[in-house]
């Protein structure tokens, strides 16, 4: 079986995910998106694992999903398969997930990159959802999480008109959180999981979730969520430890329980 997904661990507990089909541009096929989810998975079960980035390569994050599959692909099929249920799993990442995006990010791709909590993108980085020239629309959440991050106006114009944004446009709508070179735009995506990784993984998680859940959910809903969430951390080791740690004026060491 070809590996689409090559994946390691940092001595700093970071997760790293590439993708691995530069002949096809990285194209998001079945079998792509099933060794990235199982990838996901792997790290969000592993303790050593507290933040994790997920990259293509210089040139291309992903070029979209792979159209040669889905060509001939019926409604039927499509709907019996849930075609999009598999993607789905990649918003469910419980650790950090951090998109290191250089090159094109496109259809597929892009909906991937807004499935990450943050993106880091590297000056060459263009993104865009060009599904309405094939006579399609995106499926894997673009028209939902476009609009909810770059607005209704924008949205309609990337999606309908198929504009692509550069990196500087991105960083100026809120797609993507810094701009960089390209020389280090995957140092500058590990730096930052890197700093996540130093808290406390049970509130990174905690806090993760409850502004995810501010994201999808009416603000009452939200704010009860952020409410549980933060009466749980009291139950946690880790809040013990920072507060008795900052009390001591030391550095807090985190057993993520």
């Amino acid at each position: 079986m070809e590996t689409y997904v090559v994946t390691e661990i940092t001595s700093s507990g970071v997760g790293l995910a590439y993708f691995n089909r530069p002949e096809a541009y990285n194209a998001l096929n079945t079998a792509v998106i099933r060794q990235l989810v199982a990838a996901l998975a792997d790290f969000d079960a592993d303790p050593q694992v507290r933040a994790v980035v997920l990259t293509g390569n210089e040139k291309v994050f992903a070029a979209g999903a792979d159209i040669q599959e889905m060509s001939s692909l019926t409604p039927m099929q499509l709907f019996a398969e849930a075609r999009f249920a598999l993607w789905d799993r990649i918003a469910t990442t419980q650790k950090p997930l951090i998109a290191a995006v250089s090159g094109f990010a496109l259809g597929g791709g892009c909906e991937v990159a807004m499935m990450c909590d943050m993106i880091v993108a590297s000056e060459s980085a263009k993104f865009g959802q060009p599904e309405i020239t094939l006579g399609i629309i995106p499926g894997a959440g673009g028209t939902q999480r476009l609009t909810r991050t770059v607005g209704k106006a924008l949205a309609m114009e990337i999606i309908l008109a198929n504009r692509w944004l550069n990196a500087e446009e991105a960083l100026a709508h809120g797609l993507v959180n810094r701009v960089v070179p390209v020389s280090n735009y995957l140092e500058e995506a590990i730096a930052l999981a890197e700093k996540i990784a130093s808290f406390s993984p049970v509130a990174v998680q905690l806090a993760k979730q409850s502004i995810t859940a501010a994201w999808q959910t009416p603000l009452t809903e939200g704010l009860r969520f952020e409410r549980h969430n933060f009466y749980l951390a009291f139950a946690s080791e880790d809040q013990t430890e920072g507060m008795a740690a900052f009390l001591a004026k030391r550095t807090p060491h985190w057993q993520g329980k």
